[in-house]
This record gives C-alpha cells, sequence and structure tokens, in this order.
C-alpha cells in the first residue's frame, strides 16, 4: 500500500493517510495501512464511532465525505484531539468499491485546514477507484 500513499501523496496532497477495511457484519472499520503508525497503528479496529453523517454518506451512500475544516472535524470525529496534534484539521474519507459496488473500505486523506478542495476531492475519487486491490490484499 506504500504505492497507493505515494499516489495520494502526489495527486492531493497529505499529512496523516489510513486505508480502513469494512467490516459489514459488525460495522466495524479495521486499519490495513498508517502513514503513522504509533498513532494509528494496522490492526487497530473500532466500531464506527463517528456521527450517523458520516456512516449515511460514506458507508452507506457510498459518496466522499468532505471535513473542510476544524469544526467539521471535531463534529464526526471522537479522535479530533488526536488528528489535529498532527496538524490535520481537514479530511476527505473516500470509500472503496468492489467490482459487485460493495463497500470494501475507507480511504481517510487528511491534511491542515484550507488544503483540500473539489479538485482534491476528485483527485480522491480516482484514486479510490483504483484501490480495490490495495485494499484487498491488505485485508487478507
Amino acid at each position: 500500500m506504500i504505492e497507493l500513499e505515494e499516489r495520494v501523496r502526489r495527486e492531493v496532497g497529505v499529512r496523516l493517510f489510513t486505508v480502513l477495511a469494512w467490516i459489514p457484519e459488525r460495522r466495524a472499520l479495521r486499519r490495513v495501512h498508517s502513514s503513522h503508525p504509533e498513532q494509528y497503528p494496522v490492526g487497530g479496529e473500532k466500531t464506527v464511532e463517528v456521527a450517523a453523517g458520516w456512516l449515511a454518506t460514506c458507508i452507506e451512500g457510498r459518496r466522499p465525505y468532505f471535513g473542510k475544516d476544524r469544526a467539521a472535524v471535531r463534529e464526526i470525529f471522537a479522535d479530533h484531539e488526536l488528528i489535529e496534534s498532527l496538524g490535520c484539521s481537514s479530511i476527505i474519507n473516500v470509500p472503496v468499491l468492489g467490482d459487485d459496488g460493495d463497500v470494501l473500505g475507507v480511504l481517510n486523506i487528511l491534511d491542515a485546514e484550507g488544503a483540500y478542495d473539489d479538485a482534491s476531492i476528485a483527485a480522491a475519487q480516482a484514486i479510490a477507484r483504483d484501490a480495490a486491490p490495495y485494499l484487498k490484499a491488505g485485508a487478507a
């Protein structure tokens, strides 16, 4: 998944990058890649502890979630203090879909406030379309 992270760095820009596999039977997310393994270790798993709006957008709606500023990040993510301590206050979450349209996981792309715009979201979506093989390999 290093290649995937490098592509995100080149095409979108990122300070913190994680990839989470979606486990639908438990409504849980398991981290399969992290640019910051000390703070966000690979293998870490959590039930979805974010606002229902995030779940409805990213998992159920299969659409990106864009938290453009610190207030949006604080509203949605329970770990917002850790996110902010890493210099991040803007986030793009993009679902990764399998061939059947099911959600395989989510790309989490974070940077400073103001780092992302509509073009960044479009670039992240393009990367997510190509990310299924990485997610399948990392989740295996």
